[in-house]
């Protein structure tokens, strides 16, 4: 076992101590495998990105409740007095101005982008007084809070980011109404950074919503919580009502275009990894042909095929690994943290977020630069082992 292994180290040092001598190959599958590892990690950010954005400020003792019929709150209604029932269940976290709980609505608005000018929908959200302190992470960078009663506005993050017209100080004509742009917040990194938000008593009339809302956002005393509140609300025969935890609902809307993103994605890398392995293979084919009788002679002085097989798959496994390093290196830099909006498929509105270049996306990458080096070295080591000794030494 010791000789065998003595082999391989000895003929894959060999090996790799040549490289430069065909760099030219070498660097050509090196680059394929680069190329398919950067579309591969950039495509899967995108998703990573979006999905973080969905699923941060979804903590798990923030409930959000609907019309029981209702998959998302476009599609939702619910009255003042099925509001007040809802925030007098059990299970409710209490502030000194009372239950954490915050009614609310949810509209859309045409706002042009930044960087295209093109119009996109923007959430538009009236909340309720105790909203900051009901989703905990939510608090004001810039400005001041909107004031109950008027025609005030807050942005998040990521929608002053991506659209136009959303600096503090400044007036917008949103539904036929000035509203005062005086303060931006932040939220975690989450949706809530996309949207705009006001009083939800003044928004309702703004949109001829009368005296109702389309959600409830409540925040509990802890996580264990919910199963009794979601029974209180269930069976109570005046109210007619969905409770799910925000992270249930948030992981569902994102659900859709995140599949849809790694779908195609992946789709588009393997198309890209067929371009690479052929190249990695032509790469170790023409390095075994290049050197056969030196594996002929490695043959004859008493190597055995196995040292010669693994050593011609480790050169390969090296060349796909540099590619791969390459390849998730430029993807890290040019990918993460670019900011972009996309549409959340359930509300039809746009979603601030930040590509994502996770370590297990660097992982993946790696072990599909591993697997395409080990393939592309596979049937050349074949090859190499089985050369005639004889042959291979007359080979010019």
């Amino acid at each position: 076992m010791t000789n065998w292994l003595s082999q391989v180290v000895s003929v894959s040092a060999f090996n790799l101590r040549t490289i430069p001598q065909r760099k030219g190959a070498a660097v050509a599958a090196a680059v394929g495998i680069a190329g398919v590892v950067m579309v591969l990690v950039g495509v899967f950010s995108i998703a990573e990105g979006f999905r973080a954005a969905m699923s941060a400020g979804g903590a798990k003792d923030l409930v959000i409740v609907l019309r029981s019929s209702a998959n998302n709150e476009m599609n939702s209604n619910l009255s003042r007095e099925e509001i007040r029932l809802v925030a007098d269940a059990p299970g409710i976290a209490r502030a000194a101005q009372g239950p954490l709980s915050s009614a609310e609505l949810f509209v859309v608005v045409c706002l042009p982008k930044r960087t295209t000018g093109t119009d996109a929908n923007v959430p538009f959200r009236g909340v309720g007084k105790a909203a900051m302190a009901v989703r905990g992470d939510v608090r004001i960078v810039e400005g001041r809070d909107f004031e109950t009663g008027r025609n005030e506005i807050v942005v998040g993050t990521g929608a002053a980011r991506a659209f136009s017209g959303l600096d503090v100080g400044r007036t917008i004509r949103i539904a036929s109404t000035d509203w005062t742009i005086v303060g931006r917040f932040e939220g975690g990194g989450g949706s809530a950074e996309s949207e705009i938000w006001t009083d939800a008593a003044v928004l309702q009339p703004a949109y001829h919503r009368g005296d109702s809302f389309q959600s409830v956002y409540v925040k509990l005393e802890n996580p264990g919580k919910f199963a009794a509140f979601k029974d209180a609300l269930t069976a109570n025969p005046r109210l007619k009502v969905k409770p799910m935890l925000l992270e249930d609902l948030l992981a569902e809307q994102s659900s859709m275009l995140t599949t849809l993103i790694k779908t195609v994605g992946g789709f588009i890398a393997f198309l890209m990894s067929l371009g690479a392995l052929f190249g990695a293979l032509n790469t170790m084919y023409s390095a075994v042909a290049g050197r056969t009788r030196e594996i002929a002679t490695l043959r004859a002085l008493g190597f055995g095929a196995g040292p010669v097989v693994v050593s011609v798959m480790v050169e390969s496994l090296v060349l796909s690994l540099v590619g791969g390093a390459v390849g998730a290196a430029a993807a890290y830099f040019a990918f993460n943290g670019f900011q972009t909006s996309t549409i959340n498929m359930q509300t039809f509105s746009q979603v601030a977020f930040a590509f994502a270049v996770t370590p297990p996306l660097l992982g993946l990458a790696v072990i599909c630069s591993a697997a395409l080096g080990l393939l592309g070295g596979l049937f050349p080591a074949i090859h190499a082992a089985r050369l005639p000794i004889a042959s291979g030494l007359r080979a010019v």
